[in-house]
């Protein structure tokens, strides 16, 4: 992983050479409305404040909980032993990112959502949020996490979520068997070069047209990065949207050629 130094410096050349994040200079009508009217889009939903008054109560919550790390490792903690402030403050995405997730699921209705990654279920409320009649899976390999996850989706009265709990090596093939396609996947579980592009691998027999597929801390680490642009190049893939802490990436067939946006977030 990179030091805090090697993550800054490399934040502040994303910063000075993307784009903007206008539109201006998109053909694609797709990507521009994605730009304009989604990233950009300043309205605050009332399902904000539901999903961020949780957020309050676990950043301040000091139930220890010990627990299994599958993935990369914490940066902060070293131990199994974390409280859920600690999870909640250095595990859940920051709401500007959550709430980008709402505002993609509210926008593009996806049926069937699939997360790595649960944590504490801050996004996973996000992504049950934007569309109520969606079908949201979400996988932890912490137990203990797992629970404190299910009790705040019974606490916001989510009823679209369900959790596979354990190792994604050993789950993700049996949900994958079990479903036709996933029109929006969300990978937050494992920060390793080789997993990311495993789970890439394997969920490529799951996409449609309209999939969306995103990446959490795309730039987070050496292997990282290189995960990022084999994904890039893989001919599947007709767009990638680089936001540094999180990569976009679309299979639509009606773009003529590949495209890769670097946008200002």
């Amino acid at each position: 992983m990179y030091s805090k130094f090697q993550l800054a410096a490399k934040y502040l050349k994303y910063y000075f050479t993307s784009s903007n994040g206008k539109g201006h200079g998109t053909h694609s009508p797709f990507i521009f409305h994605l730009i304009t009217n989604i990233l950009n889009n300043r309205k605050q939903y009332e399902e904000y404040t539901r999903v961020e008054k949780l957020r309050s109560q676990l950043l301040s919550d000091d139930t220890i909980l010990k627990i299994e790390d599958f993935g990369a490792g914490s940066t902060i903690n070293k131990t199994n032993n974390r409280t859920i402030s600690s999870i909640a403050k250095n595990s859940a995405k920051p709401k500007k990112y959550g709430q980008l997730l709402f505002r993609m699921v509210r926008g593009y209705k996806p049926k069937q959502i699939l997360e790595l990654g649960t944590s504490l279920g801050i996004t996973t409320s996000y992504l049950a949020m934007g569309n109520k009649a969606a079908n949201v899976i979400t996988m932890e390999g912490a137990e203990k996490v797992a629970e404190v996850a299910h009790k705040n989706f019974q606490s916001l009265e989510l009823r679209n979520i369900s959790i596979e709990r354990g190792n994604f090596d050993h789950t993700l093939s049996a949900i994958i068997n079990n479903q036709s396609s996933f029109d929006f996947i969300f990978i937050d579980g494992n920060h390793r070069q080789k997993p990311t592009e495993r789970y890439f691998s394997e969920l490529l027999t799951r996409i449609n047209n309209d999939t969306i597929m995103i990446f959490d801390d795309i730039h987070w680490s050496n292997g990282m990065d290189a995960a990022w642009e084999s994904i890039k190049n893989h001919p599947e893939v007709s767009c990638t949207i680089d936001l540094f802490f999180i990569g976009i990436v679309l299979f639509r067939k009606e773009f003529l050629a590949k495209q890769h946006f670097v946008i200002r977030f």
